[in-house]
This record gives structure tokens, sequence and C-alpha cells, in this order.
């Protein structure tokens, strides 16, 4: 009878070595509690002989509710030419005080002579104590047969050899490790093959790297070969070029190949933990991940939308809702009627008729040709649509608006700003000065309009890019604004471009203010 799929989630310690990924002891605290709440089964949370921080970290995991995870300290074995008892990396495991420890070692001949500098046989000594040791203190034991790939093409009886170590010491599984992330899918159903045969008994585990883009395939060929120990990270998170991403291996188990590795209910949240993740780790979410990315299931050519209205699953492989993440369409210059009927009704925009909606996709193919994108400016779209209805009355109008940006003796540089709108038929007049003229220009609008309109206070400026379109015009080129912005519980993203920045912005600060007030 075939093992249950175990899922080992090793983020907090493999994940980090990332470069330009770095996590507080309380951001991995915070993450194990969401990988527990997502249902993994084990997660690694460090080395506890390596640093303060993870010895921190050992140290407080009274602070988690675990429900589901077990949480496991990693290490090496003990050092060639010793023994466990006298080994610190070895006591740093027992005294971390966690169910479970998880210890690498040498598959390679070219490791073992080369990098450790100790005999073949001396290494498999090491590998059987150190498992030997740690069962000794009622530990569930991992074996972690680092770069066993590379070592059995090399010698495939030695890297046997280094198992067997591993499995007479009573390692609970043996994870095979494709350390350099170089091999490919049909190596890996071949070796984990033959594993699989020499050790029936024990259960068998793979941890991959990306380095050749195979990671998630190598991890679910070897399913398919008979492990069900799977290591890996959340959005893939790893050194170099990553380690297998958990966040497509999960759903591909569950979806494709009928694998059950989360409670029941529990996938559908693997959309927020990624990008609680991300988040916790302060980069900014892939879009174009499989099953997590925002782009996953957004459409984009026109011909695709329409036929997504006649059939949903026409061009999606699988309900995004299946994995937390929603459908969208994007608008552009490839965009058809379709695109816009599906914003629409996103947006619960009613009243535009079709004559008034072509008019949106014409002036929406002609502003792109002009440097403006609609992908990430879906309140832009939102704002056309609701301009074309027939009764649609914007909350403000522009009559002028000036910025300058002078350096005066004693004061330095000086910015102000005038805005004259009308609203309701009475014009305003307000001036401001800022510390840039965008600045300037969105104060003296705030102050124009939030008297009439105190949901304003809440609305902040997120983010703000500024892209130039056509680099060869050099101070001449059209430069792109993308702004986003907040309002506590809602965020928005509007667009301008001009060859005047100031315009630009402008243009992007006007939409995002009157979407805002239009749709609080």
């Amino acid at each position: 009878m075939r093992r249950p799929i175990t899922i080992y989630d090793t983020t907090l310690r493999d994940g980090t070595q990332r470069e330009g990924l770095w996590l507080s002891c309380d951001d991995k605290l915070r993450i194990a509690q969401r990988l527990n709440d997502l249902g993994v089964h084990y997660i690694e949370g460090g080395w506890p002989g390596s640093n303060p921080k993870d010895v921190e970290f050992f140290q407080r995991l009274d602070e988690l509710s675990l429900t589901s995870a077990k949480i496991a300290a990693f290490g090496s074995t003990c050092r060639a030419n010793s023994n466990p008892a006298q080994d610190t990396n070895i006591q740093a495991l027992i005294n971390a005080n966690t169910p479970v420890c998880t210890i690498f070692g040498k598959s390679w001949t070219l490791h073992v002579t080369d990098v450790l500098k100790t005999t073949l046989a001396e290494n498999e000594r090491i590998i059987f104590e150190s498992v030997h040791y740690l069962k000794q203190h009622q530990k569930i034991v991992f074996y972690d047969a680092e770069h066993f790939f590379d070592g059995y093409k090399d010698n495939p009886d030695y890297a046997l050899r280094t198992l067997l170590a591993a499995q007479r010491g009573e390692a609970d599984a043996l994870v095979l490790c494709d350390t350099n992330g170089g091999c490919l899918p049909d190596e890996i159903a071949e070796i984990v093959k033959i594993v699989q045969a020499a050790f029936p008994n024990t259960e068998i585990g793979i941890h991959a790297h990306n380095d050749g883009e195979c990671a998630v395939a190598n991890s679910l060929m070897a399913v398919n070969h008979g492990a069900t120990h799977i290591q890996g990270t959340i959005n893939g998170y790893g050194e170099r070029c990553g380690n297998a991403n958990l966040c497509s291996i999960i759903p591909n188990l569950e979806l494709k190949l009928n694998q059950p590795c989360l409670a029941s209910g529990k996938l559908e949240q693997l959309y927020e933990v990624s990008h609680f993740v991300s988040e916790i780790a302060n980069l900014a979410p892939s879009q174009h991940d499989a099953y997590v990315g925002r782009s996953a299931f957004a459409h984009k050519g026109g011909v695709h939308v329409a036929a997504l209205q006649r059939n949903i699953n026409s061009y999606q492989h699988i309900d995004p809702t299946l994995v937390g993440n929603q459908m969208r369409t994007v608008v552009s210059e490839l965009s058809g009627r379709g695109n816009l009927l599906f914003k629409a009704s996103e947006f619960d925009i009613e009243g535009t008729d079709k004559e008034e909606m072509i008019k949106v996709l014409e002036s929406i193919k002609l502003l792109e040709s002009h440097g403006f994108s609609f992908e990430s400016a879906e309140a832009s779209v939102a704002l056309m649509l609701h301009r074309r209805k027939k009764d649609y009355q914007p909350p403000f109008e522009l009559v002028d608006f000036f910025a300058t940006v002078e350096h005066r003796s004693g004061r330095g540089m000086v910015v102000e700003a005038m805005v004259k709108i009308i609203v309701n038929g009475r014009t305003i007049h307000t001036i401001a000065e800022g510390n840039g003229p965008v600045n300037a220009l969105d104060i003296a609008l705030r102050k124009a309009l939030t008297p009439l309109y105190p949901q304003l206070e809440a609305f902040h400026l997120s983010d703000y890019k500024v892209r130039i379109i056509d680099g060869n015009n050099a101070t001449a080129a059209t430069t792109r604004v993308l702004l986003d912005t907040q309002n506590g519980h809602r965020r928005w993203s509007t667009v301008g471009a001009s060859t005047n920045i100031i315009e630009a912005s402008w243009m992007a600060l006007a939409d995002s203010i009157e979407y805002g007030l239009i749709t609080s």
C-alpha cells in the first residue's frame, strides 16, 4: 500500500538562502504559523547551531499554535573522525527540542574526498552514527542525501551505500537531493525507481532545486515513481535559481495526479499563503507564477475572452477558485469587446451600450499607441466605461492647473501648485506647496475636494511608478506613470502618459481620486 503524501516546507531555512531575502525571527514565526494553518506536515525552522536568530526561533516555538505541522531542526552529520555525542552540531539539534531532526550527508564521492577530505568508509560511518544517535534520542529523523543524483550518476554503488548507512541508522525517510538542480525528469524517474526498489520499506523523499527550470517537474516525476515525502519552498524561494515551488507542486499533486496532500478545503488558501509569504519577505509577488500568480488566470487576447464567454473552461486548465485565485480579463490594444464586457461586469458597471463600448475600445487602442498601458490600470478602464454612461456625473472637472519649481535664496527649493476645478457648477481655486510638483498638485486638489468629499482623507498613495517609453528621444521621451491608491480596504491603479511627466502624473492622480470618489 502506498504511503500518504507528506509536504515538508523548507522556506524558513533553504528559502532564506535566496539572494535578497531576509527574515527576522518574528517573520519566521508568523510564516510558520501560516504554513501550519495551510496544513503542511513539516516545517523546517532553520539550523539551530548556525546563528543566534535560529537559536531564538527554536526557543520561541511555544508561541506557535501548531495543529497539523511538526517543526524540524536542520543540520549535518557529525564531522569526520568524531562521534555524534561530542559534535556541537548534533547537540544543537537535540537541544532545539523539536520532534523532527533533518540531517544531510554526502552521497557523491567527489564531495567525500574533495570537500570532507575523508574516506568513503568514514563517510558511511558518520552517516550511520549520526542518524542512529538522533534516533536514540527519540527523534523523527529525515536523512537528506545531498547531491544524491549527481553522486549516483558518478558512482551508483557508493551512492546507494550511503543510503544504506542511513537506513541502518533507522532513518524515517531517505530524501534524494538534486542539490545542484541540473537533473532532467527522465533521470529523476530512473534513479528514484531504482532507489524505491532497493529500499521498499523506507519512505523515499525528493528535494529538488531549480537550476535547470525542472524542480517542479522533477518532484512530480519522483512522486510518480514512489517518492511520498516532498520538500520545497513557498514561491520557490531558495539559493541561486530557487527550490521546488510548493505553490505549483501542491495543486499539481491534488488536481492533476489525484494525490491529496492537504486537508480538505485547505488548497483554496494557497493564493493567500503565497502572497502572505512574499509580503513578509518584502519581495514583489511573481505575477506570472502558475496557480498563484495574479496573471495565472488573466486573459488578454480578444479571441480568448470571446471563447471564455461561451465556455469558461475554453482557456483555463482549472477553476482558479480551487487555489484561491480568480479569473481576470486584461484590457489592452489586443482586446476585443468581450474584454470590456467582462470588465464592466467585474466592476458592476451598467448602462454602457454596445456603440459606447466600441468607442471605449477604440480609445484604449489609440491611447496605448501613445504610451498608455491599461493592463495594470484597471481603475482607468473602469472610469472610461463610467464616463460613457449617459447619466454619468463626474465628482469634479478640471479647469486649469499649474506647478512651479523654484530655487529661492534662503529657502532652497520651493514648489507650488494651483488647481482650478468645477464641482456641481461651482468653481474652486486652491494653491498649495509640496515637496515636489506632483505632491503639490495632490495637496491642492485634496484641499479643494476634501470639504465636499470627506472620504478623500482615507485615500493614500501606495505606489508611484514611472517608466520611459521611448528612451531614444532622450528628455523628450514619453513618460508613463502608474499610480496605486488605497483607502484601507481597497486598492486601485490608474495610468497617465505624456511627454510631460507632470501631465502624465496629473492624469493618473486625477483618475485615481475620481475613481475612488465614485466607488467609495
